[in-house]
């Protein structure tokens, strides 16, 4: 199914991050200057998330990518063994961060909210003159 993208259907996100992660502030700031919000339709199973998760945390702690809240996401999402969760993003204007959002399976639930901050882009030799 397709991403919602009618804002009469999609709850107030914004509203839903509340104090779930050490993500929430940022990613309701994120949103409030014109970042973009997306959420899936689509159910997913608990552990395919989690595994997601607990394997970005992994990549993070070995490469020092600054991170919010994606330690307490893994933790509460390992909670939410055999149930089916709905998943969406927040990315902010400048695309330096991009936040995870994990919702119960109706979508009414804000279960937990991570950011991980993108490293910087290289510079490309496109723009130098020789």
């Amino acid at each position: 199914m397709a991403a919602e993208d009618e804002h009469s259907r999609q709850p107030d996100i914004a509203a839903m991050l509340t104090d779930q992660t050490s993500a929430c502030s940022a990613a309701r700031d994120a949103i409030a200057a014109g970042g973009k919000v997306v959420v899936w339709d689509d159910e997913v199973p608990q552990w395919m998330v989690c595994g997601i998760a607990a394997t970005r945390l992994r990549r993070v702690s070995r490469t020092g990518q600054l991170t919010l809240g994606l330690d307490e996401t893994v933790e509460i999402l390992a909670q939410r063994r055999g149930e089916q969760l709905r998943t969406g993003i927040i990315e902010t204007v400048d695309r330096i961060w991009f936040f995870n959002l994990y919702f119960d399976a109706t979508g009414t639930e804000l279960l937990a909210c991570s950011g991980v901050k993108r490293p910087p882009r290289p510079a490309t030799t496109d723009s130098l003159e020789p």
